[in-house]
């Protein structure tokens, strides 16, 4: 179904789309807010690999 998607053709499609939609200045703060979001994302994990443990309470409920 999406076998053709990525494309290079498609890719300059799509970039076109949105720098018609965003404009060209706001390109570059929108990618920096999207790598600082990834950043910070990747930090949050690496600072709590332990998935949180289930509650009592609900076991207890069974």
């Amino acid at each position: 179904m999406l076998t053709g998607l990525f494309e290079p053709i498609h890719l300059i499609v799509i970039l076109l789309i949105v720098m018609l939609v965003f404009g060209a200045k706001k390109l570059p703060e929108i990618g920096s807010g999207m790598g600082k979001a990834i950043s910070n994302f990747k930090r949050s994990i690496k600072d709590n690999p332990d998935p949180p443990e289930p509650d009592d309470k609900l076991e207890s409920k069974k």
